[in-house]
């Protein structure tokens, strides 16, 4: 049984940073894909941040690019979610992905992925 826990989300001022933390458990996943995905109210969930879990390579969305960092910590079974300079636009709920590819083009879409997190809130107050 796989499980994808996050913590780290909350309230920040725009402009400032918060880390997001991704525990995954249940299986090994050096065969799996990795990433964070958000939603707003009456929005669909969109792509963020994807990371492979052997090797690291990573992706982004063009809205985060250079602003926010996806990494994993191999030994402690956790992917992060570093996100600075925050605005008010990033003001969602962020859930942690995973999905059993070496490709990390292959979870741009909610519909490629095979776990989900229960998600945490991120609110960035201007």
């Amino acid at each position: 049984q796989v499980q994808l826990v996050e913590s780290g989300g909350g309230l920040v001022q725009a402009g400032g940073s918060l880390r997001l933390s991704c525990a995954a458990s249940g299986r090994t996943f050096s065969s799996y894909t990795m990433g964070w995905f958000r939603q707003t109210p009456g929005k669909e969930r969109e792509f963020v941040a994807t990371i492979r879990w052997s090797g690291g390579s990573t992706l982004y969305a063009d809205s985060v690019k250079g602003r926010f960092t996806i990494s994993r910590d191999n030994a402690k079974n956790t992917v992060y979610l570093r996100m600075n300079s925050l605005k008010p636009e990033d003001t969602a709920v962020y859930y942690c992905a995973a999905k059993r590819s070496l490709s990390v083009q292959a979870m741009a879409l909610p519909e490629d992925i095979d776990y989900w997190g229960q998600g945490t809130q991120v609110t960035v107050d201007s």
